[in-house]
């Protein structure tokens, strides 16, 4: 599909105005949804509209937000300077503060029109604002004439730009359709909703879906597995046992995030203390900042080996996490070496945690039975 040049989609916009306005051809044009004032926009801010707007704005900006975020990795700067995506979301934040104190619509990252200027040789941001300044002096001159404009032209325009993108992105697409029916399902109803429902709407509905659709491969990407020393120094993985051997290290690792979605997968693959005394667990790699619900679990977890004379060692814990484990009280219920803090040196935490784990059964051993 090749790509039509700006020039020519202007051309063409020109010809079908005259040629509405020469046949005196009965169609609707843009003066009849909204007048374009040959003059700068007033100071008129109206906040008594702000209830009415929200649910709208928060759309925009999403859309807004996900296109700044997807131009960059599609488009690098031509001058070779490496993008900043805060510094593209601030700057989409303070214009549009700016503008809506003026009327503005809300303006955002559009890759069709970073395109436009990148493929004649734009290198600099001075493209857009250039364009700004042409596009200003456009309405203040012409804007009588942008009235004339015939609504099916803008349509068109609308389609080609549309299935331009679409085009370009043919092959992400083909790629999620392959790859992920979940996300594949989500794309395609995203699609039909923008068709049949208000723009605001269906982004809302997008961002939901996306939400689900993260939950979703969250839980199913959280596991538990267990590392077993091979005696070189080495180690390779298992799956995590069914209970605890006595007098036993046991060594897990974590692999996942810290959302709750993904709890009861991991309670399910953590072994059952069952009537064991004198083992010890340890776990490595956890989240820096968990949830409250994970928090909890560690909590009983920890509660019910302690019940049966055995341990939980965590190890590799980061300082934030370090945090919310003495703020929670967990830190207590582990003990002084229940704790150990991530190091520079890889599994260099583990080793630490292996020694703790090993003292405290010995310890238990030597104490005499009452």
């Amino acid at each position: 599909m090749k790509r039509l040049e700006p020039v020519a989609l202007l051309i063409g916009m020109v010809l079908v105005s005259a040629a509405v306005a020469v046949l005196s051809t009965d169609v609707d044009l843009v003066k009849d949804i909204a007048s374009v004032p040959a003059a700068p926009p007033s100071f008129s801010p109206d906040p008594t509209a702000a209830p009415d707007l929200v649910l709208g704005a928060v759309s925009v900006a999403l859309v807004a937000l996900a296109q700044a975020a997807g131009i960059a990795p599609s488009m690098p700067n031509p001058d070779g300077t490496r993008s900043d995506i805060n510094g593209d979301f601030r700057s989409q934040g303070y214009a549009n503060l700016a503008g809506g104190l003026f009327q503005a619509l809300p303006s955002g990252g559009s890759m069709s029109r970073t395109g436009v200027p990148v493929s004649p040789g734009a290198r600099t941001r001075w493209a857009g604002i250039v364009s700004g300044v042409f596009l200003a002096l456009v309405v203040l001159l012409c804007g009588s004439l942008a009235e004339r404009i015939p609504m099916p032209a803008i349509g068109g325009l609308i389609l080609v730009v549309g299935g331009e993108l679409i085009w370009g992105k043919r092959h992400g697409i083909a790629l999620v359709l392959r790859t992920s029916w979940m996300s594949a399902g989500a794309m395609v109803v995203t699609f039909l909703a923008t068709t049949q429902l208000p723009l605001q709407q269906a982004i809302a509905l997008g961002a939901v879906l996306s939400l689900l659709l993260y939950c979703a491969q969250t839980a199913r990407q959280a596991r538990l597995v267990a590392l077993v020393p091979k005696g070189d120094g080495r180690w390779e993985t298992a799956p995590p046992p069914a209970t605890l051997a006595p007098g036993q290290v046991t060594v897990l690792d974590y692999a996942g995030s810290p959302f709750f979605a993904e709890l009861p997968r991991i309670e399910t693959q953590l072994p059952s203390p069952g009537s064991v005394h004198g083992a010890a667990l340890v776990v490595r790699a956890l989240p820096d900042v968990p949830s409250s619900a994970m928090l909890k679990l560690l909590d009983r977890y920890a509660q019910r080996l302690a019940d049966r004379g055995s341990h939980l060692i965590l190890c590799g814990v980061q300082p934030p996490l370090l945090r919310l484990l003495k703020r929670s009280g967990i830190a207590d219920r582990l003990g002084e070496d229940g704790i150990v803090p991530a190091t520079q040196e890889l599994f260099g935490g583990l080793d630490m945690a292996i020694v703790a784990a090993r003292s405290r059964i010995s310890a238990d051993q030597d104490r005499p039975a009452r």
